[in-house]
């Protein structure tokens, strides 16, 4: 074959090659665009309620746009809007105290987290990199506990909870999950395992102790791992609603009810039959704002987490 025909031939499929993968590529933008509105358009008619008025929202429910557009469903869930205002509007005569509700739920998730993340790196690191007769059969007994669904727990817990006199309590809707869980331990456990044991021997030389190499090695290069624990168990904290109802006093003691509850209570007063939707909507867009925030402080140490358990 001569260089002319071999220059022609390669011209003819080079195109070929490059409209595949152009149609592959388009595909998989296509795909992605989907996926991203599928899981936006939830949020997006979120909004389009909570900007929303109760009475036109109910005679026009197939509108793509906020129908009379007002900020009245945010005044009225914090508190700011007058009773007869909201009930001139359609809405529910229940009086919300949410900034109360989002001080006692941020309270809860802190403490939760907090102590949480603190008890599974310590479990871990003993687990991890520590070495006593029977360490895998307790961790491997531990990880049984991950095994089991947690509503099996609910009523051990509530009569544990009872006889200690905590229901309606902080101490009462923490206490269960602030020391820690078998997948926060399974987690920083193979992260710990992936750390080069000589920087522990070279503390060790200069004369430092196990809770020292804990404190001042181990926690420093797990900053990822454990930035992504404390958002995930943030985030499961925030949206708990099962154990808060039950042990905060199912909605009836203020100081004590989360944000999840509230609305939980909030959604069954009703008026004319039908639920306040905006108020509804319009708190729940607030109760997502300490999440995203959360988000956009961490998500990148949360990537570079995972990125880097995958280079491992």
């Amino acid at each position: 074959m001569s260089s002319f025909q071999l220059f022609t031939s390669v011209q003819n499929i080079a195109p070929s090659r490059m409209s595949r993968f152009s149609l592959g590529k388009g595909l998989a933008w296509g795909f992605l665009t989907l996926w991203i509105l599928t899981t936006l358009l939830p949020v997006y008619w979120i909004a389009r309620m909570a900007f929303s008025t109760q009475k036109l929202l109910l005679a026009e429910p197939t509108s793509l746009l906020p129908v009379g557009f007002t900020f009245d469903a945010f005044k009225r869930v914090l508190g700011m809007l007058p009773v007869q205002t909201v009930l001139d509007q359609g809405g529910s005569p229940k009086v919300m105290h949410f900034g109360q509700y989002l001080l006692t739920t941020l309270l809860v998730t802190l403490l939760i987290t907090v102590g949480s993340t603190l008890f599974n790196s310590m479990a871990a690191y003993a687990f991890g990199r520590l070495h006593f007769p029977g360490r895998n059969k307790v961790f491997y007994a531990y990880l049984v506990v991950q095994i089991i669904p947690s509503v099996l727990g609910l009523i051990p817990n509530f009569m544990l909870i009872q006889s200690l006199g905590w229901i309606g309590t902080i101490q009462g809707i923490v206490a269960p999950s602030i020391m820690g869980s078998a997948f926060g331990v399974f987690f920083l456990r193979q992260f710990f395992l992936g750390i080069n044991r000589e920087l522990e021997e070279a503390a060790m030389l200069d004369g430092a102790t196990l809770a020292g190499i804990f404190w001042r090695v181990i926690l420093p290069m797990s900053l990822p791992a454990i930035t992504t624990l404390f958002v995930l168990t943030f985030m499961g904290s925030w949206n708990e609603l099962q154990w808060a109802y039950f042990a905060g006093g199912a909605g009836r003691i203020e100081a004590t009810t989360t944000v999840t509850v509230a609305m939980l209570t909030f959604r069954s007063q009703t008026q004319a039959g039908l639920p306040d939707y905006t108020g509804l909507m319009a708190g729940t867009l607030i109760s997502i704002l300490p999440m995203l925030i959360i988000f956009l402080i961490f998500g990148r140490k949360i990537v570079d987490s995972i990125q880097f358990q995958g280079y491992r």
